[in-house]
Formats: structure tokens, C-alpha cells, sequence
């Protein structure tokens, strides 16, 4: 049986929590779900979720747990939103711990500030999605081997390289599961 793991540092970890449950059991999957903290804990696991907060002090927390090696040692799936998403990037233009699993450019809070949060719907897997973009960041360019999942206009706001998935919006806030259902299917794909 897989494990998912929700990283219990900073962010809507419940809300993950809630949405991973709900998506499997739509997609009627047998999974293990845990909030982790440890790298011991996160090795454990096929699929890693990061979720939004700040991602300096997550990129710090990420190195001093040793969590960023068992990612790569364990060749763990990982899907991470809004903090999540530049904390998985190779380059921000700021000093910060970034795991670098995913050929990008993040500009952090990219749509401003917290009172300009929004909610717009955005086209992905070829689907109407409401996207929810709290202190959003965005991607400002992408390498070859970088799929671009979905765009806001003209900024890219998800992706996806191998194993790595990145959105600048909360799919944990909508009770759209379809978001954590692709992340549980390329966890299955990778552990096959």
C-alpha cells in the first residue's frame, strides 16, 4: 500500500490531508495518508505533498531535517503548491534554500500581496479549474524538459517535470479533487 505524506511545517495541511483522502477514495485507491515531519517519516513515503507558507523557512526546514536528501535518495513523487512551487524550483533571485527538482524560474508572490489574493478559473488537463491564488507566486520560464500544465494569461501557474508537480494556486481549498488525483496517479506510476 503507498504512503502519501502531507509535510507538517507551514501551510493548509489538513485541508491536503482532507483533499488526498477525498481523491482517493473517489478514485477508490487504498493509500496510506500521514502528515510528516521527519526526514525518517518522509522516507517512508511514495508521494510528498508541500504546501503553501513561506518558503524560505520551508527551504530551511527541508535542508536541516535532511528531508530534500531522502526526496532524492528515495526517488520520492512530490507535488508542491504556492511556497510549495518555488521551494521546488532551481532559481527565485532571492538568497534561499530551493530543492531545485524542477527545471523553473519562480517569482515569489508574483500577483502581489495577500490583499491581492484572487480566484480565477484557468484551463488544465483540458478542464475549466478554479484556481485560488493566495500570495501567488508564478513561473517566470521553464527548461526543456519542463511540461507546462496550465497558464493564467500569460504566466505559467502549474508544471510538471518527471516525478515533480508545482501549482501556484490551492487545489486544497476547492472541493475539486482532480489536481490531487493526478499527483496520486503519477505517485502509482512511479512505484510500479
Amino acid at each position: 500500500m503507498i504512503q502519501i505524506g502531507i509535510l507538517d511545517l507551514q501551510g493548509d495541511v489538513q485541508e491536503h490531508f482532507n483533499t488526498t483522502l477525498k481523491a482517493l477514495d473517489k478514485m477508490k485507491i487504498q493509500a496510506k495518508v500521514l502528515k510528516v515531519k521527519t526526514s525518517s517519516e518522509v522516507s517512508k513515503c511514495q508521494g510528498l505533498i508541500i504546501s503553501g507558507g513561506e518558503s524560505t523557512v520551508i527551504g530551511k526546514l527541508l535542508k536541516e531535517e535532511g528531508i530534500d536528501q531522502v526526496i532524492t535518495d528515495y526517488k520520492i513523487t512530490v507535488m508542491g503548491t504556492c511556497a510549495g512551487m518555488v521551494v521546488l524550483g532551481k532559481y527565485t533571485g532571492y538568497e534561499q534554500p530551493l530543492l531545485g527538482l524542477i527545471d523553473m524560474q519562480v517569482k515569489r508572490n508574483g500577483f502581489g500581496g495577500q490583499k491581492l489574493s484572487f480566484e480565477e478559473v484557468i484551463k488544465i488537463f483540458d478542464h475549466n479549474y478554479n484556481g485560488i491564488f493566495i500570495r501567488a507566486p508564478y513561473t517566470i520560464k521553464v527548461g526543456d524538459g519542463v511540461k507546462i500544465l496550465a497558464k493564467l494569461k500569460d504566466k505559467i501557474v502549474a508544471v510538471q517535470e518527471g516525478r515533480y508537480i508545482a501549482t501556484a494556486f490551492h487545489p486544497e481549498l476547492t472541493e475539486d479533487t482532480r489536481i490531487h488525483e493526478y499527483f496520486i496517479k503519477e505517485v502509482l506510476k512511479c512505484v510500479e
